[in-house]
Order: C-alpha cells, then sequence, then structure tokens
C-alpha cells in the first residue's frame, strides 16, 4: 500500500539523499554544521544554555544537522536587529526596494536546484514539487517587487480649498511563523510582501525544517537589503511566544494548525497586534456527473497527494455523484497504485516521505480508526466513507488528517452536497468538477471557502489572493489585497483656511 512504502521509505539506510546533501553542503554557499540562526547579517549560536535539538531527514531518519532554539536574549537581538533594518529599508522608494527584491529573485533563479536539493533533503517531498516550491518563491518575490513602487494613497477635496490625503505607511517589524510543509516558499510568502511595504521582518521555520529559511535570508542580505532586513530564529513554541509578546513587534503572520493559530492570536491580542492566519483544512471537492472525468481523477489526486498529502488546502472530502462512483473509484485506485514512491530525490519519484516517523504513525491510526468506523478501505489512502453518517460519525471526514488519505464519499443532488461540503468548522478551500459554467458559478457562490476551484485543484499563483473563511484563517496571502495586511493607513486633514472654532 501506499502509507506501507511511505513508510518503508521512511526507515530505509541512508542512500542517495546523502550523497546528494553533501554534494548540496560542499558547493561552498550552503552550510548546515554551522548556526541556523541569523540576524545582523550573520549566524549565531546561542547565549544561553540550551539543549540542541535534532533535525532528521525524513527520507532516512539520519540526523541531519542540530538546532539551537532561541531565548529571550536572541529574539531581543533579533527584534533590534530588524528596528535597524526598518529604520533604513522604510525611508527608501518603492523602486529602490524592488531592485534589491529583484536581484534577490535572480539569485534564487541561479540556486535553484541547490535550494529545492536542501529542500527536499529536510523536507522529503520529491524533488519534482520541490523545484516548483522554490519557483513559487522567486515568482511571489518578482510579484511584490513589482507591487513595491505601486503603493500610494487618495486625495480629497475638501470645502474652501482645503484638503485631505492618505498615506500608505509600513507597519514596521513583522513576525512570520513558518509551517514545515512549504519551508522556503512559506518564508518567500510572509516576507515578500512585508519587504515591498517597507516593513523589516523575524521569521521562525518550524523547528522540524529549519534549514532553507536561512538560506533565504542570506540571499536577501547578498541581494543587497541591509542588515537585519530578514531574520531568522530557530525554536518551537517557547520561541514563538516570546516573539508574539515582544512588545517591538508590530504583527504576526502565521501558517500552521487551527489551535496553534487561536493561541497566536490571543497572544498577539495582548498587544493589539494584527495578524495573518493561514490554518487548517477540511476541503470538500465536489465532481458532478457531467464531469470530464480524467480531469476529475487528475483533479482528485492533485488536491490529495501532493506533498505526501501534507498540504492545508488538501481537498480530502471528495464527494463524487452517485451515478459514476463505480468508475471514478476504479480510475481513481489504478492511478494511485501507479504513484511511483521511493527516493524523493530521483526525477522519476512522484511521492516522497511524510516528515517524519510520529506524523506518520498519526496519519495510519486514522487509516486504522476509519476502519473502526465502517469505511471500506480501497487502499490505505483511499477511503470509501459511509455516506449515511459521514458528517457525524467519521472521524477521516472530520478531521484533518495532513497524510496522503483520501476519503471518497457518494452523493445524489446538488443541494444536498453543499449541505455537507459546507458543514464543518473549516473554509479554506473547496473545488467543483462540472462542464455546467452555470452550476460551477452556482455551486462556487454558495461554497463556505476561501479559496474556490473550477475544473482544477491545489494551483496558487502569486497573483491572487489565498486563505480561509472560518476557521481556516484570517486575512490572506499573495495577490495586491496582502498590501493591506502589511501596512497601515495615515489620514492626513490640511486646513488652508481659518480655523472654525465654536469657542
Amino acid at each position: 500500500s501506499m502509507l506501507q512504502r511511505l513508510a518503508a521509505t521512511l526507515r530505509r539506510p541512508a542512500a542517495v539523499p546523502l550523497a546528494a546533501a553533501v554534494r548540496c553542503i560542499s558547493s561552498g554557499s550552503v552550510d548546515i554544521t554551522v548556526p541556523l540562526n541569523y540576524w545582523a547579517g550573520k549566524r549565531w549560536t546561542s547565549k544561553e544554555k540550551c539543549n540542541k535539538e535534532n533535525v532528521y531527514e525524513p527520507a532516512t531518519g539520519r540526523v541531519l544537522c542540530h538546532l539551537e532554539p532561541c531565548g529571550a536574549v536572541e529574539v531581543d537581538e533579533a527584534v533590534e536587529a530588524a528596528k535597524s533594518a526598518f529604520g533604513h529599508w522604510s525611508k527608501m522608494s518603492g523602486m529602490e526596494r524592488a531592485r534589491i527584491m529583484i536581484e534577490a529573485a535572480h539569485i534564487i533563479e541561479s540556486r535553484r536546484e541547490e535550494i529545492a536539493e536542501m529542500e527536499v533533503v529536510n523536507n522529503g517531498k520529491s524533488i519534482t514539487e520541490a523545484r516548483l516550491d522554490v519557483d513559487s518563491a522567486r515568482l511571489c518575490i518578482e510579484y511584490y517587487a513589482g507591487l513595491a513602487s505601486t503603493l500610494a494613497g487618495q486625495h480629497v477635496q475638501l470645502p474652501g480649498g482645503s484638503f485631505a490625503y492618505t498615506r500608505r505607511e509600513p507597519l514596521g517589524v513583522c513576525v512570520g511563523i513558518g509551517a514545515w510543509n512549504y519551508p522556503f516558499q512559506i518564508a518567500a510568502w510572509k516576507s515578500a510582501p512585508a519587504l515591498a511595504c517597507g516593513n523589516s521582518m523575524v521569521f521562525k521555520p518550524s523547528p522540524v525544517t529549519p534549514v532553507t529559511a536561512v538560506m533565504l535570508a542570506e540571499i536577501y542580505a547578498e541581494a543587497g537589503a541591509p542588515e537585519g532586513l530578514l531574520n531568522v530564529v530557530q525554536g518551537g513554541q517557547e520561541t514563538g511566544s516570546l516573539l508574539c509578546h515582544h512588545p517591538d513587534v508590530a504583527k504576526v503572520s502565521f501558517t500552521g494548525s487551527v489551535p496553534t493559530g487561536k493561541k497566536i492570536m490571543e497572544m498577539a491580542s495582548k498587544g493589539v497586534k494584527p495578524v495573518t492566519l493561514e490554518l487548517g483544512g477540511k476541503s470538500p471537492l465536489l465532481i458532478f456527473q457531467d464531469s470530464d472525468l480524467e480531469n476529475a481523477v487528475r483533479g482528485a489526486l492533485m488536491a490529495n497527494f501532493l506533498s505526501q498529502g501534507q498540504v492545508c488546502s488538501n481537498g480530502t472530502r471528495v464527494f463524487v455523484q452517485k451515478n459514476i462512483l463505480p468508475e471514478f473509484v476504479e480510475e481513481v485506485v489504478k492511478r494511485t497504485r501507479a504513484i511511483e514512491i521511493g527516493d524523493p530525490l530521483l526525477e522519476s519519484t512522484r511521492m516522497g516521505a511524510l516528515v517524519n516517523q510520529p506524523h506518520l504513525e498519526k496519519v495510519l491510526s486514522f487509516v486504522d480508526q476509519a476502519k473502526k468506523e465502517g469505511a471500506t478501505v480501497l487502499l490505505p489512502c483511499i477511503l470509501l466513507a459511509n455516506t449515511i453518517n459521514d458528517l457525524n460519525t467519521m472521524t477521516c471526514v472530520k478531521e484533518e488528517i495532513f497524510g496522503p488519505v483520501m476519503s471518497v464519499l457518494s452523493f445524489e443532488t446538488e443541494e444536498e452536497v453543499l449541505q455537507r461540503a459546507n458543514n464543518t468548522t473549516m473554509g479554506l478551500a473547496a473545488g467543483v468538477f462540472t462542464r455546467d459554467v452555470m452550476r460551477a458559478h452556482r455551486v462556487v457562490e454558495h461554497l463556505k471557502a476561501g479559496s474556490c476551484f473550477i475544473n482544477n485543484y491545489n494551483i496558487t499563483p502569486v497573483e491572487v489572493p489565498f486563505g480561509g473563511f472560518k476557521m481556516s484563517g484570517i486575512g490572506r496571502e499573495n495577490g495586491q489585497v496582502t498590501v493591506e495586511h502589511y501596512s497601515q493607513l495615515k489620514t492626513v486633514f490640511v486646513e488652508m483656511g481659518d480655523v472654525d472654532c465654536l469657542f
């Protein structure tokens, strides 16, 4: 089965990945033997006594490097470095900031393979996907470089020749907290709009995948950014808490789970800091009987198996209209069996390793639970749910698994499937496959999700906003609207006559 093969991949001895990692590290530009904390233009070791944490290669289980969590002293230093850089960066014109960001994008392009290989070694996804993630990061930086010089306010004429105008100004030091499923891409998605608006940033990667965010920080520095513009502090919950409570931090942007997002929102509220939260999902994918079945199957595979299923927007509840259910199931099982699983650094591999052993065991426990609750296990990664009581009783339909497990459910009418699709506390994404253009737009209008797809799934061009409804988050990433989340509006009134005083 797919999950059994993933488990075998995780437990096998080091082979090609180790050699590739050595090639990557010995190229001279990547060194994971030195500290992974970075601020004020260089890497730092901890000044406090702390226990170093092992960082593992998912594909082999070997220790890749060690992480030193940052305490209060290190967080203060990183924030101070960001404050210093902000003073210079915020006074630059948008065109000046854009030139540095474009240069950073060019450096990323020239080092694409090296960054992608390191992402694979630290995250476990296939090299094919990792390259696309690096491309997304580069495109995001290019996109916001283009927007940097367009930031502008509004002029409003008032009576008597007086007027008012607005200024869009940066917030200050922003904090980004990343997840382990897209380490390099998330660091770029958070830093690019922040920097374009004139802010500086302190970024905390997931302690599971700490390596490539440091590479991005060094790339910005190489491109000409002032020291301290993007800083990287390593650590877990304690480090994140220090960042959220820090009095000099103006905003927090977090990608991760719903429970952690709630805690971050609560911590940020103590200082009335705005937050952007991109949280979990249990997204529905609706496949109607008039769909192009080949494309629907492709969409279902893309909605469930990218990054070994470790994607927050995945359409893990696949609702298939009853008349085409047998045909759909047959084809999706056949295509799933054919997915090439193995060494994630090989070109032929289409699915690498889950991020670590505990997460693998958690995903397998969901499959076991589904069996107990009456699901038909077509493959350990494809569950045919009990469609009578699926919303009320089946864990695999209610909870985010965050692994390569697709729950297939049948439906009969549009009204019925919409009610079931929306019966969730989350609302990150949703999709619909149909040839009926009127139905497509009608269904999307009624789906309670922030990112909806028609006849496709899990595409995230940086030009369009991405984010969720309900408990899937607040705010958006990518697109022009994100400028509003990384800036603040100042209104200026200009009186051209005498003061009209009531006293």
